[in-house]
């Protein structure tokens, strides 16, 4: 598919013709018709980033009095309780503090994967990566290869966006370019460190640079076989500076998160998993995504700061994604972080 062809869906697909479109696609990559899902905790270690993306309700600055580094006390309290409930992996991520170098992360990391060798350490974002690499005065390619050493298992797509450094340089204009996200995947792949791909929508995009975001994963994908799943979430504008400043930007609707959806699982033939965003959309319009392209139900989400910070609260248990999935004539599986299924349903 074209990028003209999916901007042309995007803008006058009929929405119930994209959905069947993105249903048969699925189908055709995972026919024994499977949903999956993980038990997962997101860890932010730190709160403080110099950042300062105007998206987000998140961060602090290190003089704030809420700013916060977690204690490895703490990060085993919140692994050993995600434990209790099956959990098989942690989301790990922070803001980009500006003090801390590489060797505190591979503390952290053997500290983590040498108490709880059971648990999949998915962490980092590239900007994190990105930083501690010029913090430390070394080279991505070594923070990635230091920290795989010591128990990192895959990264996060975290801090993508939207690919296009003109609404980068809106939105976030401190933050890494798009050509360094992508080079920051590029490398870990290449040293056999698997990643996902993600899009933040709503907030200045147009169309066409949507689907040029998925045309430059696309195209990574191509090279190098890295990324897992893609997951698309909408822009959260509570508490962001992005909507003081921009107070005509809306909340995206159901429909048109769906429409992005479904062109996504047809524009993105190489990318086997796309996750459902439950989290953003609630779990009805996450439900309905597994009729719009979406093979994976994503993460119960034991703990979430980051979107909830910006004024999404919905929340689902595991027996809950297990109804879901059923109400759609679908098989519930429980998953790890490679998408192997651990435990059907």
């Amino acid at each position: 598919m074209s990028i003209e062809e999916a901007v042309e869906l995007i803008e006058y697909g009929d929405l119930k013709a994209l959905g069947q479109m993105a249903l048969t696609r699925k189908k055709e990559l995972h026919p024994e018709g499977v949903t999956t899902f993980v038990v997962d905790r997101n860890i932010n270690y730190t709160n403080v980033c110099w950042v300062d993306c105007k998206f987000c309700a998140f961060y602090r600055h290190e003089k704030n009095d809420d700013a916060y580094i977690l204690s490895f006390d703490e990060i085993d309290r919140k692994i050993e309780e995600l434990l209790e409930i099956g959990g098989t992996q942690i989301l790990f991520q922070g803001g980009v503090h500006p003090k801390l170098e590489i060797e505190w992360y591979e503390e952290l990391v053997a500290h983590i994967h040498g108490t709880y060798p059971q648990v999949t350490i998915h962490g980092f974002s590239a900007i994190e990566i990105d930083y501690i690499a010029k913090r430390s005065n070394i080279t991505i390619s070594e923070v990635l290869q230091r920290l795989h050493a010591k128990g990192l298992s895959s990264i996060p797509g975290a801090g993508a966006e939207i690919l296009s450094d003109r609404v980068r340089d809106i939105i976030a204009p401190k933050k890494l370019d798009k050509d360094t996200w992508l080079e920051v995947h590029r490398q870990a792949h290449r040293l056999g460190i698997r990643s996902t791909a993600t899009m933040m929508f709503g907030t200045v995009e147009t169309d066409r640079e949507i689907v040029e975001h998925w045309d430059l994963l696309r195209g990574l994908q191509d090279e190098t076989g890295g990324f897992r799943a893609f997951i698309m979430w909408s822009f959260q504008s509570a508490n962001t500076q992005l909507k003081d400043e921009i107070p005509q930007i809306d909340k995206q609707s159901s429909n048109r998160y769906l429409r992005l959806l479904s062109v996504a699982r047809l524009f993105l033939d190489n990318i086997p998993n796309i996750q459902s965003s439950w989290v953003t959309q609630g779990s009805y319009i996450g439900q309905l995504a597994l009729l719009y392209g979406a093979n994976d139900l994503g993460s119960t989400m034991m703990e979430e700061n980051v979107v909830s910070a910006a004024g999404a609260a919905n929340r689902m248990n595991q027996e809950e994604m297990i109804r879901l999935i059923r109400d759609i004539g679908e098989l519930p599986a429980k998953r790890n972080t490679a998408y192997e299924i651990l435990e059907r349903f």
